[in-house]
């Protein structure tokens, strides 16, 4: 679905909002600051399991923490059986660099447009504001979302399942930024960076790229609001990038920077970092050596249950209404399908609203009577280009792009 016109959703965002200072001097970023005695355990194999529950970041009701500098707070299950949108104080948080910027000043601050262009640009957020406004409903999720489940498990945070978020973004089209300043023949791709910065002077800035069709396809959109309010300073104030159905590190956050290149981006964030096998399901074997490696880009379907855990008890000789949520990566979502025999067959589930292509979908099933004993619920998307999630979990060094059929195993009482 393509981006749309929607004044009246942001009207309640006025511009005085928008150019609101955010101060934010107690982060807590070092993590000063005692956690709540509260704590969650998350489904992992093996440990550890445990993690604490935060509710010290400004802006942020309670998160499940995995780590604190630079912030990773991760979103808590429970929050996404309320809604097909996530709040924005339980959205979740991921940074690469620790020296991230404690307050932004929204009437100094400017976007820089430079590199192959005909007219370089410096645009304050009141700028922005006078461009045609958009919004489009978009899941951002992180390329190691539920890294803690592979086996053998990998370096790097140990999320579950709640390293991702769905909202409505609101703001201005890329395309229409790049068009104001002229792009030049010969260009190849786009570079984004924003404001936060190595903590050694030798470390490479995090910046990303996109080819230059797809930075003006009219869908990636340069973000000042989610879900109709002022976006949170963690998760990317004053401005992100929305990168639809591609993996979140493409979604640059206090983005600050815009370049246009005359040249394929060899930075390490492009060449080294993120980049997954280039094989089906980005799948390796542990220790296999010698396999080419592309950058990581579109997402791919996914599925989860949403008021069922694992272990959890449902009632013996009841009906039970199963949901939750589903996205198709980046497309929509066909169908979701439940099995309760293992993988040897499935039903349908019913479809909540759709909100786009890009966007989390609700579902729901009512399951018949269970006898007492142990079941196995299995859930599946297929998205609309026809890719189903597989039933083996994928591998890979990196703890990309997990998307395999989930299984709760429930106790019938």
């Amino acid at each position: 679905m393509p981006l749309h016109r929607n004044d009246q959703h942001v009207q309640a965002l006025s511009r005085r909002a928008v150019l609101k200072t955010i101060g934010l001097a107690g982060l807590a970023l070092a993590g000063s600051s005692a956690w709540a005695d509260q704590s969650m355990r998350l489904p992992f194999a093996s440990g550890p399991q445990e993690r604490p529950i935060t509710h010290d970041f400004p802006q942020k009701g309670p998160m499940i923490l995995q780590r604190t500098r630079p912030p990773l707070l991760e979103t808590p299950m429970e929050v996404f059986d309320r809604g097909v949108f996530t709040p924005n104080d339980q959205f979740y948080v991921r940074w690469h660099w620790a020296v991230i910027p404690t307050s932004v000043d929204a009437d100094a601050f400017r976007l820089a447009v430079r590199g192959h262009v005909n007219q370089v640009l410096s645009l304050s957020i009141g700028d922005l504001l006078k461009m045609p406004r958009v919004e489009l409903a978009a899941v951002n999720q992180c390329s190691g979302n539920s890294r803690g489940f592979f086996s053998p498990r990998v370096p790097g945070a140990q999320w579950a399942h709640g390293a991702m978020g769905n909202a409505l973004w609101a703001g201005v089209r890329l395309k229409d930024v790049l068009d104001r300043a002229g792009i030049k023949s010969g260009a190849i791709q786009v570079r984004f960076s924003g404001l936060d910065e190595p903590v050694v002077p030798e470390a490479p800035d995090f910046r990303k790229s996109l080819d230059i069709d797809h930075a003006r396809d009219g869908e990636v959109m340069i973000a000042f609001a989610m879900n109709g309010e002022q976006m949170p300073l963690l998760n990317g104030f004053p401005l992100r990038l929305i990168v639809p159905g591609w993996y979140s590190t493409y979604w640059v956050k206090m983005l600050s920077d815009i370049e246009v290149l005359d040249r394929a981006d060899d930075n390490y964030w492009m060449a080294t970092a993120y980049t997954i096998p280039d094989t089906p399901h980005a799948n390796i074997t542990p220790g296999q050596t010698g396999v080419k490696m592309i950058p990581i880009s579109r997402m791919v379907p996914r599925s989860f249950f949403t008021n069922v855990t694992e272990g959890a008890s449902l009632p013996a000789g009841a009906s039970a209404a199963i949901r939750g949520i589903a996205f198709g990566g980046d497309t929509s979502v066909a169908k979701v399908e439940l099995s309760m025999d293992d993988g040897q067959t499935w039903q349908p589930a019913t479809l909540g609203e759709d909100h786009g292509k890009y966007s989390f979908r609700r579902w729901q099933v009512t399951i018949p009577q269970l006898a007492k004993g142990h079941h196995s619920l299995m859930i599946r998307c297929t998205s609309l280009s026809g890719d189903v999630q597989p039933a083996t979990p994928n591998w890979n060094n990196s703890g990309f792009m997990l998307n395999a059929v989930e299984t709760a195993h429930v106790t019938a009482a």
